[in-house]
């Protein structure tokens, strides 16, 4: 571990109301309400069209709190569903996998042979996230927009 420059302990916290996520969901019940106005959309297809914003709604109105935190022998995380830790030294490696959406999906692979994916919800910015791996001597590797996997 670099002792000059170190980036662990890293702590990570994530709401589920942002502004990006108040604005998006505006705009979208806004268009919807305009295309009912404007061109007379009918009220079934508004309101079929409006369900897929529910989740984000939802998201916005319960506000759920996401935590991560890595320290030098470990690294927890915690959702509104799920609740869990792990000693970093059963780390073998990370990998980072960049989507076609420009999210990265982290996924943890442990000297027991098992995998383990980080909730996205949870996970702080990718690149903090590698460079304390890295301080730690975890080995991380980058794929970016593979279509499987």
């Amino acid at each position: 571990m670099n002792a000059q420059n170190t980036t662990v302990p890293l702590h990570h916290q994530r709401r589920g109301r942002s502004l990006a996520a108040l604005l998006t969901l505006a705009a979208v019940f806004g268009g919807l309400l305009l295309l009912v106005a404007v061109i007379d959309l009918n009220l079934w297809i508004a309101g079929v069209l409006a369900l897929f914003a529910l989740p984000a709604a939802w998201e916005a109105l319960t506000d759920p709190l996401s935590t991560f935190e890595l320290t030098a022998h470990n690294m927890s995380w915690s959702t509104p569903t799920v609740n869990d830790e792990l000693a970093t030294n059963l780390i073998l490696r990370a990998r980072f996998d960049t989507r076609l959406d420009l999210s990265v999906k982290v996924t943890l692979f442990l000297k027991d042979g098992r995998k383990l994916r980080l909730p996205y919800a949870c996970t702080p910015p990718h690149e903090a996230l590698e460079a304390a791996l890295k301080d730690l001597g975890i080995a991380t590797e980058r794929h970016h927009f593979s279509l499987i996997g």
